[in-house]
């Protein structure tokens, strides 16, 4: 198949780029290369994607409509996997204008090119945030997500309610994945795995919040694109049985379908940091500070309908995939 990866660049859009090109299919991958953070491991995760024959690279930005357009009007595409955004919780607190404009005005422009271009599947990166002020665990796709506690948050539940009305107005199947904390080689130097490493490495102190009192649901990169080649050929279609008096926010009457994508498995901070000092071979200096604006307290994520649709289930432990994590951060940076 033809596939459209946009933020193919990015972490997760690399990983799933490189896993479908391999699988035989045409991968046309579209990222704007901003400086959100070091550009210079997108230039070097797109040298790899490169090497692929069936790899067509556009650097462009979602948020101009008409050179989307283009894009669409130029390859034949079946299926676009949407996973351009700007990232990060902290920073939509700072920089709110960014988000509204990369996370909804590019999305409605995917989602008018989805329409217009006869496209069979729509998926969309959602995330775990959009749980916001939810304390029932674990976290799951049949509950109500409408107290979001950071402006990323509320962008990524507002894009789950757009889809919506496309599936409903144009009968285009999209397929929302909110995904858990993700994490493995080739990751966003952003996140505190990442920024932990480096500063364990180097032997500066990390910053733990919340006094290292949260738990988190790390989820290994292979993970998160083996669930997402399952749902590949596996397009929404109407819940004959969805119910207007008592509707399930996860499906719909309309081709719409949210799942969570996570390992299933919380990990306390403390033990994750733990697990680092020891494949690092070297003792973490904390500096612990109180719990920041945005952040949540723990994340769980309920998968079982994932598992009951694809049969889709994690194999990947946190040791594991933290092992794969430092072997690769050590050879890319030392």
């Amino acid at each position: 198949m033809n596939i459209l990866v946009t933020g193919a660049a990015g972490f997760i859009g690399f990983h799933l780029s490189l896993r479908l090109l391999t699988l035989g299919h045409s991968v046309i991958g579209v990222d704007n290369l901003n400086d959100y953070y070091d550009i210079r491991i997108k230039e070097d995760r797109l040298k790899l994607l490169k090497h692929h024959h069936h790899f067509e690279f556009y650097k462009q930005d979602i948020t101009n409509k008409e050179d989307i357009n283009r894009i669409f009007a130029e390859n034949k595409i079946n299926i676009v996997i949407h996973l351009a955004a700007q990232a990060g919780v902290r920073y939509s607190i700072q920089n709110p204008h960014v988000y509204g404009h990369t996370n909804l005005i590019g999305f409605i422009n995917i989602l008018e090119a989805c329409r217009h271009h006869g496209i069979e599947h729509l998926i969309y990166a959602s995330s775990s945030s959009v749980y916001g002020a939810n304390a029932h665990l674990p976290f799951s796709s049949l509950d109500s997500v409408d107290h979001p506690i950071s402006l990323y948050a509320a962008t990524k539940k507002a894009n789950e309610l757009m889809a919506h009305t496309y599936s409903h107005l144009f009968h285009l199947p999209t397929t929302g994945l909110r995904f858990f904390t993700v994490y493995g080689p080739w990751g966003r130097p952003d996140m505190a795995y990442y920024t932990f490493t480096e500063k364990i490495i180097n032997e500066k102190p990390i910053k733990v919040f919340n006094y290292g009192n949260m738990r988190r649901d790390f989820t290994y990169i292979d993970d998160i694109t083996e669930a997402i080649i399952r749902l590949l050929k596996h397009p929404p279609k109407s819940n004959s049985n969805w119910d207007k008096a008592n509707p399930d926010p996860s499906s719909s009457y309309a081709p719409y379908k949210i799942y969570n994508i996570g390992n299933n498995k919380p990990v306390e901070l403390l033990t994750f940091i733990q697990i680092l000092e020891h494949l690092i071979g070297k003792k973490a200096k904390i500096d612990f500070y109180p719990m920041q604006q945005g952040d949540v307290l723990e994340t769980y994520a309920d998968i079982s309908n994932l598992q009951k649709d694809v049969g889709f289930n994690p194999s990947t432990t946190i040791d594991k995939g933290l092992a794969q994590f430092v072997d690769w951060y050590k050879k890319y940076h030392i």
